[in-house]
C-alpha cells in the first residue's frame, strides 16, 4: 500500500519546484464548515498541477486527490466536497511520517548497467530529494545522479556494479540520509527497496 492510503496531491509549479518538491508532505484544512470537518490532511505531493489550471489563485493552489478530500468532509458529504471544485484552504509544510520505513526506492524500467534510474517512492522526514548519489560495491567515490523529472534520478555510466550505497539529501533542510548496499548486487527493474 502507498504511504498516506493515497492520500496524495498536485501542486501549483511554485511548491513543485521543477520536480524537486515532488514528495514533500503538507497538512491542508478546508475552511468551509458548510462542508468541512475541523480535520486537517495530510498529503503528499506526486505531481505539479499547471498553473493557471482551475483553483489557482496565481501562486499556489493543490489538486487533491478523493481520499485527501474523504478526509477534509463532514460525515456523509465526501461527494458534494469532491464536486464542489474550488475550495478555500489553508496549509502548511509538515514531514512525512511512514512509521516503520525510512525511504523506498523503485528501479525504473528500462535500467541498465549503463543506465540507472530510480524513484524515491518515499522518505521518511523531509519527503523532497535535492541531490542524490550512488557507490558502487567497493567504492570510496560518491557519484552524483542527475535529476530526471519529479521523484526520478539517474545515472548514464557504466559498466554499473552492485550492490550500490544510496545517498540522499533533502531540498528543505539540507538533511542527509545514507544507506550502505542497499540496492543488491543483482538488482532489476521494478524491484522495490526498503531501508
Amino acid at each position: 500500500m502507498k504511504p498516506l492510503k493515497a492520500r496524495v496531491g498536485a501542486v501549483s509549479p511554485v511548491l513543485f519546484k521543477n520536480g524537486e518538491g515532488c514528495g514533500a508532505c503538507f497538512k491542508v484544512r478546508c475552511l468551509d464548515k458548510s462542508i468541512c470537518s475541523e480535520r486537517a490532511v495530510t498529503i503528499i505531493v506526486t505531481d505539479e498541477s499547471p498553473a493557471g489550471g482551475c483553483c489557482s489563485n496565481g501562486n499556489t493552489h493543490f489538486d487533491l486527490s478523493g481520499a485527501a478530500f474523504g478526509h477534509m468532509a463532514i460525515s456523509g458529504e465526501n461527494g458534494q466536497l469532491r464536486n464542489r471544485g474550488e475550495i478555500p484552504i489553508i496549509y502548511r509544510r509538515t514531514p512525512c511520517k511512514y512509521p516503520g520505513k525510512n525511504i523506498a526506492f523503485h528501479i525504473n524500467e528500462g535500467s541498465t548497467d549503463h543506465w540507472l534510474s530510480i524513484l524515491v517512492e518515499f522518505e521518511d522526514g523531509d519527503g523532497d530529494v535535492g541531490s542524490m548519489h550512488i557507490r558502487e560495491a567497493g567504492g570510496t567515490e560518491w557519484l552524483e545522479m542527475n535529476h530526471l523529472w519529479g521523484a526520478n534520478w539517474f545515472i548514464s555510466r557504466g559498466p554499473l556494479k552492485g550492490p550500490f550505497s544510496v545517498k540522499l539529501t533533502a531540498l528543505s533542510s539540507g538533511r542527509t540520509l545514507s544507506a550502505r548496499d542497499v540496492i543488491p548486487r543483482n538488482w532489476a527493474p521494478k524491484i522495490y527497496l526498503h531501508l
